[in-house]
């Protein structure tokens, strides 16, 4: 049978400090295996978010009061965090945002005025929609032409027709780091680099990627790189968007209003410097004093130790899923992270996904938001179970032996 190795923690232990997790689902012990769209947060996000309200609750960067001094030395120090995180070069180089769709559309935004008829961008079909429709858009705004990479059977992209696909027509590539739908861990330095070749601008989904593996975003070479809180044990509606420095100063502005502002006459304005020329209104600040939480407890544990576990589990899932009879894995890039995405032929996702809950088990079904991809197997979607710090070997086997059960009562 398959074997899992020892890592350097417990995933037991972590589990008893998420709350959420302790409850049962149809009288079930709640087996969570959704992380890929959200995942759960630890007592010590949940404490931030309650000591910010009920301590130091105030807006952020416009008192000289003591309360907003505080909020402020707390809001900003998440930035510290975020850019260590990334390696970023500039603390300004890290925007807020709501997510990751709020920081992909803020760069698509920007690119209206700096793309023509004739100039062309290029994105991959293994993009999550958040990375696809805001360049459609962009595309009819401007009338550029918007191209796509392939995938390939095993979900890795068609890197033949990348590198014919990127040529000097190409003022920008989007692609996502890893794959929501199949975990495909996409070649980042590579394509980055034939893309600065004929110098256009390189813009990375990092929605599963700052979860699953180390971001550096100066030794990968990206001009932007995406984020959401919610996807590492943060709060939702709030992101990041890391922007290398001179792309940020080309970019306009994305919002008007208070805060990205240097001066305002009834006539005209100019804006403020880097990186509040991004950050119009008052921000969702509970969100990203949590996340600076959520980021500890990760650097806690170390990403190096999750990758191992994580990698450990994708191993044993993987075998024990391709072992019942019919099953379809999709996704066997060699390259993979956190994602267990499969389906039998003549069953429907939902109504796999339906008889595990009513076991307790949480999964997503349907298109993941990829419809392209989708597309490409001609499937009307899959049953996914995304992996995290908490999942263990016990989930897995609940797991088996749960779409088991369903296969046996609906096949």
């Amino acid at each position: 049978s398959p074997t899992v190795r020892l890592v350097m923690f417990e995933a037991a232990d972590i589990r008893d400090q998420f709350p959420a997790l302790q409850r049962q689902v149809n009288g079930k012990p709640l087996v969570y295996l959704d992380n890929g769209a959200s995942a759960q947060k630890p007592q010590a996000v949940i404490d931030a978010i309650v000591h910010y309200y009920g301590r130091i609750n105030s807006n952020v960067h416009r008192g000289v009061h003591t309360l907003s001094q505080r909020a402020t030395d707390a809001f900003e120090a998440t930035r510290g965090k975020l850019q260590r995180l990334v390696n970023a070069e500039f603390e300004h180089e890290i925007i807020y945002t709501t997510g990751t769709t709020g920081s992909i559309n803020l760069v698509a935004h920007g690119f209206r005025s700096l793309l023509s008829p004739g100039d062309e961008v290029v994105v991959s079909q293994l993009e999550h929609h958040s990375n696809l429709v805001p360049w459609q858009m962009l595309a009819q705004h401007t009338g550029a032409t918007l191209r796509y990479i392939p995938i390939l059977a095993d979900g890795s992209l068609d890197l033949d027709e990348a590198q014919r696909l990127i040529n000097p027509k190409t003022k920008l590539l989007a692609f996502n780091h890893i794959s929501n739908a199949l975990g495909t861990v996409n070649p980042v330095v590579k394509l980055t680099e034939w893309a600065h070749a004929v110098g256009a601008c390189v813009v990375v989904d990092g929605a599963q990627g700052l979860p699953h593996r180390p971001v550096d975003v100066q030794a990968m070479g990206v001009d932007f790189y995406a984020g959401s809180a919610h996807k590492m044990y943060g709060p939702t509606g709030t992101g990041m968007l890391y922007g290398r420095t001179e792309w940020l100063e080309k970019l306009p502005p994305y919002q008007g209003g208070g805060e990205m502002i240097s001066t305002v006459t009834m006539a005209q304005s100019t804006y403020a410097g880097l990186p509040f020329k991004f950050e119009a209104g008052t921000p969702n600040i509970e969100a990203v004093v949590g996340w600076g939480a959520a980021l500890d407890w990760m650097n806690a544990i170390g990403m190096d130790s999750l990758m191992a576990h994580e990698s450990d589990l994708m191993t044993y899932g993987s075998e024990r899923l391709t072992a019942i009879d019919g099953l379809v894995l999709f996704g066997t890039a060699p390259e993979k992270s956190a994602v267990l995405s499969f389906g039998f032929a003549d069953l429907h996702p939902y109504d796999l996904g339906t008889l595990l809950d009513q076991q307790g088990i949480a999964v997503r079904t349907g298109q993941h938001c990829t419809q392209p991809i989708m597309d490409r197997y001609g499937i009307p979607g899959t049953v996914r179970a995304s992996l995290a710090a908490y999942t263990t070997v016990e989930h897995l086997d609940a797991l088996v032996d749960g779409v088991q059960k369903a296969a046996r009562m609906l096949l």
